[in-house]
C-alpha cells in the first residue's frame, strides 16, 4: 500500500507542478505539486525499505519427557514477524 501511495503522490504532484496552468489567489499550485512529489518519493523509499528488509525468525526447540510413558517429545516452535 505504501509503495502505491508513494507512486500516487508522485504522479499527482507531477501533474500539479508541470501540467496545470491556473492560479488561485494565495495558493501556489506548482509549490504544492513539488511538495507532493517530495512526499511521494519519501513514502516510496520508505515503502521499499520496509518491503525488502531482512526477516527475523526465531526457532525454539522444546524437549519434554512424558512422566507416564517415559517417552521423549521434541517440539519445534517457529516465530517470525512476517506481515501479510
Amino acid at each position: 500500500m505504501s509503495i502505491g501511495g508513494g507512486v500516487f503522490l508522485l504522479v499527482v504532484g507531477a501533474i500539479m507542478a508541470f501540467a496545470l496552468d491556473f492560479t488561485f489567489v494565495g495558493v501556489d499550485i506548482q509549490l504544492i505539486g513539488y511538495i507532493l512529489m517530495v512526499a511521494g518519493v519519501l513514502v516510496l523509499v520508505l515503502g521499499l525499505v520496509l518491503r525488502f528488509r531482512p526477516r527475523r525468525a526465531a526457532t525454539t526447540v522444546v524437549t519434554e519427557i512424558d512422566p507416564v510413558t517415559g517417552q521423549r517429545t521434541v517440539r519445534r516452535v517457529d516465530e517470525d514477524d512476517t506481515e501479510i
